[in-house]
């Protein structure tokens, strides 16, 4: 049954004034993920009679063109079309020339999706050949319906024999049937394995952090100047600070002026990394507890994590943990973040600092792979116990940021936040198991206090 509200170890609603175990979810274990092919789904149609090849270049960083990919096969699925690996992005913000295959196994990619849609690493020499001209080149809207690609794209796709579909993320609705959604779990969550190079040396990482420690925290700052710019808040920097990301900001001409308070007050500025770190104290994370941060490069640098480390001295990175063995992947940006992804993804606990691709990547599958905690700051109600918080004892401040967050610990039954994103809340993937031991009358009782 797919995943609706929680339930407790006896089958009832999870309370919301249940004490938390901040390291796992006590009803984790009820939720599985699940999107098995249904015998119902049609199959791949075969290169040779297909309607065609599809084109895709993605947009973004890493886990942005994630998101496109997955939705790619789907389109390709829709299309009855040959899908051609993705081109990666090499023009944004990241600037990273990587190929699909230099980052995902594109072999286990082609072989994995066999079933469902039929995918080739290039256009066959001889098709490109007798082509009369080159593939049509369009962009879809955001967030597409199914009909778009049957009524707008297909006739082409048709006629030229080849498509291409630029700045390709997010053009698929969320809204779609749900055998093609378990279709897109598939892609995310198993289709998309990264190299064998990059998942060593991730899995290395984790190995490290396991040496030393039963159990870490992953924290993704996101504290990188790029990203506090685009936001339009203030981080406490004073002149310098309102200069230098006022100057980064003219690199996005639409961006618009923004009051940085009302931005604050509206919840919409990432925490500090010493915010952060006070957050996870009071929610009761020991200052012996193994913190793994993945991040670019932070704004203000080691005096901007200095009050993170204080907290939590066993604080680690992947340049600390793994050093000369990033030499091949630091001038990759992409590949960066598949390491970060991984160690993040193993993690007992996977903390967020903002809304963007990475996080709503890592919710999703977290979620997926048996709701392992992961935690999203209350930005909006945090930001305003932090301004209050010399005004009251450690106890109280303790108590109210546990009240702040609860709903947002990763619970079965947590807030539905990002229920509009099917990659954040993949709720057609997730399945509920029924204990073994529950009784008919266990089971009735259950329903009636639903129903009540």
């Amino acid at each position: 049954m797919p995943t609706g509200r929680g339930y407790g170890a006896g089958g009832g609603p999870i309370r919301n004034n249940e004490p938390i175990d901040i390291w796992k979810s006590r009803y984790s274990s009820f939720y599985y993920g699940c999107s098995r092919r249904s015998p119902r789904l049609r199959s791949a149609v075969p290169e040779n009679a297909s309607t065609g090849y599809l084109l895709i270049a993605t947009s973004g960083g890493l886990n942005q063109q994630r998101i496109g990919i997955t939705d790619a096969v789907i389109v390709a699925w829709i299309l009855n079309a040959t899908l051609v690996l993705p081109e990666l992005d090499h023009r944004s913000f990241w600037k990273d020339d990587s190929e699909f295959s230099d980052i995902f196994d594109a072999d286990w990619f082609i072989s994995y999706l066999s079933k469902d849609v039929t995918v080739v690493k290039r256009i066959p020499y001889e098709v490109m050949t007798s082509m009369d001209k080159l593939p049509w080149t369009m962009r879809a809207p955001r967030k597409s319906m199914p009909e778009f690609y049957i009524d707008e794209v297909l006739p082409i796709l048709m006629r030229r024999r080849a498509l291409q579909l630029t700045k390709f993320d997010y053009r698929l609705s969320n809204e779609l049937d749900e055998e093609l959604q378990k279709l897109r779990c598939r892609v995310n969550f198993h289709a998309l394995r990264f190299t064998n190079d990059i998942q060593t040396l991730g899995q290395k990482l984790v190995w490290k952090l396991r040496f030393m420690s039963s159990r870490y925290v992953a924290i993704h700052l996101r504290f990188e100047p790029d990203m506090l710019a685009f936001s339009g808040c203030y981080y406490g920097g004073g002149e310098q600070e309102r200069k230098e990301l006022a100057e980064i900001r003219k690199r996005w001409d639409t961006l618009p002026d923004l009051s940085a308070e009302d931005e604050r007050n509206r919840g919409k500025c990432l925490l500090t990394p010493h915010e952060i770190g006070l957050m996870l104290r009071a929610l009761g994370f020991g200052n012996d507890t193994y913190l793994y941060v993945a991040s670019g490069e932070i704004y203000g640098g080691e005096e901007t994590l200095k009050p993170l480390r204080e907290l939590f001295p066993n604080f680690y990175t992947k340049e600390m943990l793994v050093g000369d063995d990033l030499k091949p992947f630091l001038s990759f940006s992409s590949r960066m973040a598949a390491i970060d992804f991984i160690v993040c993804d193993e993690s007992d606990v996977f903390v967020t600092n903002n809304n963007g691709n990475m996080a709503k990547v890592l919710a999703g599958r977290r979620r997926y792979m048996g709701h392992k905690r992961t935690i999203r700051p209350n930005a909006k109600k945090l930001n305003a116990l932090f301004q209050a918080r010399n005004r009251m004892g450690w106890d109280v401040f303790s108590r109210k940021v546990k009240k702040i967050q609860r709903g947002l610990m990763g619970e079965p039954d947590d807030t539905r936040h990002g229920r509009d994103d099917f990659h954040e809340m993949p709720s057609s993937c997730i399945c509920q198991r029924i204990p073994v031991n529950r009784s008919v009358t266990t089971q009735k009782e259950n329903l009636a206090a639903q129903v009540r």
